[in-house]
């Protein structure tokens, strides 16, 4: 089968929605299909990412657009459009697996031309509310255009289907669980008996690190010989290095590790003793969670609706008080003074995670394109009318 795997966001950029569409990729080339990617990139290059075979059409200039308390690098370019009508042209794909199909502007376009069969993935939660209730008449005729609805969550399913009501199929993000799984030697300032909690993301303020620096002075009070690693980068950095300074925490005692390698993020899990992740809230899954729990970390994080998909509460880790520093020293306090209770977590998550395997994920998305593509072949001529419509329709908003 030949298909295109189409990403809104600029793909030389480490992302979620990127690892995604790469780690598809390289699932459905090993089973012996043909997959293009297309997406808009800052990289110039011609052949790009070395980790898989399958070639990239990078389609638009990158612009950096603020979203969900983070930073969209997406393409507005209006030469994308003949750009886009001219690669579905030549390759003639089967499928088209567009992911956040409602974005702008590379996933639109690609739905005004295609005349193939659309499948969309939703990833976000609570993303671009704004942009769904006001541009719902303006988008409604590509989505219309879509033949398969994924989400990657039940959050996410509730939240897309306040806007666009449709048969929605949940299949997750995957991740590769061996890489975490696999047993590596700790982290060599990490390779000691003191109790270790360790907090992984980009430094925004949906990430709720503040939450857990305040949670901070209780876990002490109760384990004093507490460590606190905090890997991860980003403008607020040297806010945070000051405020732990201020409160006489030690370089040793509170790490702040910066940036990890693909190599040594998987030792980092193995090297503590509870994943803490206090997120505010805005998370459609929990990837970061799964990472965790395949390394055999305890998890305490946000009782918010993206983690419940993926954690349940005193089984694979605690789910405690969004923006709550007490309840999260509660939890660590809870974990970090059980053995026996780390010991059971860690064995449920490993167990829970390893659903997630990358292999079982794309079985599921290969099902359901043949679901697709075996319910369109039986479709009546009249749908296929509609189809045209709909097209002529979303033409029209294009050139509007």
């Amino acid at each position: 089968m030949k298909l295109a795997l189409v990403s809104p966001y600029d793909f030389a950029y480490p992302g979620g929605v990127t690892e995604h569409v790469a780690n598809l990729a390289a699932q459905f080339l090993a089973r012996g299909h043909e997959v293009h990617v297309v997406a808009p990139s800052s990289d110039d290059e011609t052949e790009p990412i070395s980790s898989f075979d399958a070639p990239v059409h990078r389609i638009g200039r990158v612009v950096s657009i603020p979203a969900n308390g983070s930073v969209a690098r997406i393409t507005l370019s209006l030469r994308s459009y003949l750009q886009t009508k001219r690669l579905l042209q030549e390759q003639q794909f089967d499928l088209i697996h567009l992911h956040e199909p409602m974005m702008p502007a590379l996933p639109l376009t690609v739905l005004r031309h295609s005349n193939t069969t659309n499948v969309g993935t939703f990833h976000a939660f609570r993303n671009t509310p704004l942009t769904y209730f006001y541009g719902k008449p303006i988008l409604r005729p590509f989505f219309r255009k879509l033949h398969g609805h994924i989400t990657v969550s039940n959050a996410a399913q509730e939240f897309v289907g306040e806007y666009f009501p449709a048969d929605y199929r949940v299949i997750p993000n995957g991740i590769d669980f061996a890489r975490f799984y696999r047993r590596y030697t700790p982290m060599p300032q990490l390779a000691d008996s003191r109790p270790t909690v360790l907090f992984v993301g980009r430094l925004e303020k949906r990430k709720g690190l503040k939450f857990l620096l305040r949670a901070w002075p209780m876990v002490l009070e109760r384990q004093p010989n507490a460590r606190l690693v905090v890997v991860g980068r980003g403008r607020p950095l040297e806010g945070y290095r000051r405020f732990a300074a201020r409160q006489g925490w030690s370089p040793d005692d509170v790490v702040f590790a910066g940036y990890a390698s693909s190599e040594d993020l998987p030792r980092y899990y193995q090297s503590c003793d509870v994943f803490c992740a206090p997120n505010t809230g805005q998370e459609s899954f929990g990837i970061i969670l799964l990472e965790a729990m395949a390394a055999g970390a305890p998890i305490v994080a946000s009782d918010i609706p993206g983690y419940r998909d993926v954690v349940s509460d005193g089984v694979e880790g605690l789910l405690v008080e969004p923006r709550n520093p007490g309840a999260v020293a509660d939890g660590l306090c809870r974990l970090l003074g059980n053995p026996e209770l780390r010991a059971s977590m860690r064995r449920a998550g490993q167990a829970k995670a390893q659903q997630y395997d990358w292999p079982r994920v794309a079985t599921q998305v290969l099902d359901y394109y043949f679901e697709v593509l075996e319910r369109r072949e039986a479709e009546p001529v009249r749908e296929r009318v509609r189809f045209a419509r709909v097209k002529r329709m979303a033409g029209m908003l294009m050139r509007v």
